[in-house]
Order: structure tokens, then sequence, then C-alpha cells
């Protein structure tokens, strides 16, 4: 067994009873990194929110080039919280790869949330433009539908392939003696 921090010998794993608490001794590890994730994702969500909200309000940036602004910056605030937060515990690759990564897996989710607000604005607000076309409807499609199934996509993938675990570590090839034979 290894020894703690402190020095100190780990007892045996306690297990929990009762469904809940198997369910945490399982998928207690996912739960926190969801919640640390949710943290990140919600400080970075009032970054985007509030500059584009001040972009397209006070200075009459285009909505789709504000979004694009406001969540690239929202981007660096979750990279930053995320590797250093979120998925400290994860081994640590070559940091222009997880860094480029991280931003070509959140240009897919930005695209995922400037589509819904395209569809939004300009395809149901070409039917219902009194509906569609408001900054109501945009932060909706924009923030809820969006960013909800952007963050989905994102909690995935950055889990999947940007932060990765550490892979058990290969053997050394046992190669046979030329020498020796059988």
């Amino acid at each position: 067994m290894a020894a703690t921090m402190t020095g100190e010998q780990p007892g045996p794993r306690q297990t929990r009873r009762g469904l809940v608490g198997k369910l945490l001794d399982r998928f207690g590890h996912l739960v926190r990194e969801m919640s640390k994730f949710a943290t990140v994702g919600g400080v970075a969500f009032l970054v985007d929110f509030a500059l584009f909200n001040y972009l397209t309000s006070t200075r009459d940036v285009e909505e789709l080039t504000a979004k694009t602004i406001s969540t690239v910056i929202a981007a660096t605030v979750a990279f930053v919280g995320n590797r250093f937060w979120t998925w400290r515990h994860r081994q640590r690759s070559n940091p222009a790869r997880e860094y480029a990564l991280f931003f070509f897996f959140n240009i897919v989710g930005l695209g995922i949330a400037v589509a819904c607000l395209a569809i939004s604005r300009y395809g149901l607000g070409s039917v219902w433009p009194d509906v569609f076309q408001t900054r109501l409807a945009d932060n909706v499609a924009s923030y809820i539908v969006g960013t909800g199934l952007g963050t989905l996509f994102r909690f995935w993938s950055y889990r999947r392939f940007v932060f990765v675990e550490a892979g058990t570590r290969t053997l050394p090839q046992v190669r046979p003696d030329p020498d020796r034979r059988a």
C-alpha cells in the first residue's frame, strides 16, 4: 500500500450502504468533476453573457460577431479554470496540445451556440419576427439552448480528449534472446 502525504498508511476502503451510497462510491469522482466543471462554466457563462449583451446593447456589434467575441474570451477563462482546478489531478500533456484541443472543441461548441442563435433569429425569425428577433429570443436561443447543448459536448470532449486520464504504463517489450532457442 502507498503511504499518504502525511506518511500514514491508508486504511481499507470504506463502502457506503444503500443505493445512493453505492452510486456515490462508484460515480463520486464524476460528480465532483461535473460540479467543478459547472462552477467554472458558470463563471465563463457570466463573462460570455455580460460581454455579449454589452457588445450588442451599447456597442451595436452585430449579434453573431458579438457572440463569437464573447465566447472566445469566456473560453479562455474556462480553459484556465478547468486546467488548474477541475482536472488538475489529471496527467498534464503538452500545454500547447491541450490549449489547441480545448479551443478546437470550443469552436465546435461555439458553432452549436451560433447555429441555435442563427436558426432562431434568421430561420424562425423570418417567419415570426416579433417573437424570434428580440433580445429575449436571442438570449434563450444562444444561452439556454445553445449553451446547454454546447456544454454537454464540451464536458464529454474535454474529459475524453483534452484533460486525459493518466493511462496505465506499458511494460517494456520482452525480446527473445536470439542465442537461446527452445
